[in-house]
């Protein structure tokens, strides 16, 4: 989102979060086609806060411009559909007038995002339909979530 966009040199990231149970065990994953991956998770959580937690460590963790790939329309449409703009705006509540939900990584991730050095990009894939590497790191946070069980 920053003003750098060189499309060559942009890498594909696909994110994804898990739950066991909403909430309970979750897990996080990112993975680059051919690339790195990382995964984690947390012993009590949300499936909403596994894919943000997603978003955050493939940005902390890769260099350069991003094209984010996730299948949750939460973080997808808070970057396309500028949600994040409002709840700024609205000293971060949301359009019913509550507190934003997990505005503590939201705060985290959008400086990332927005950080003029960089270019960041949202896309959205449809979950489970086939898509190779969104089936890659859905299986990769429910391992992690699953790890947290133990």
């Amino acid at each position: 989102m920053g003003n750098i966009d060189n499309a060559a040199d942009r890498v594909t990231v696909y994110t994804d979060g898990s739950c066991r149970g909403n909430p309970g065990p979750g897990g996080w994953a990112w993975a680059v086609d051919g690339g790195a991956s990382g995964s984690g998770g947390e012993p009590h959580t949300t499936n909403q806060r596994m894919e943000v937690r997603a978003v955050i460590e493939a940005l902390k963790t890769l260099d350069g411009p991003l094209h984010v790939v996730s299948d949750s329309t939460y973080v997808v449409n808070c970057f396309r559909q500028r949600w994040w703009a409002g709840w700024q705006r609205k000293g971060w509540r949301n359009s019913k007038g509550e507190p934003v939900a997990n505005q503590d990584l939201w705060k985290e991730l959008l400086p990332m995002v927005l950080d003029e050095g960089r270019s960041i990009t949202f896309s959205w894939v449809k979950g489970h339909s086939g898509d190779r590497m969104n089936d890659v790191v859905d299986q990769l946070a429910l391992a992690a979530a699953s790890a947290q069980m133990d």
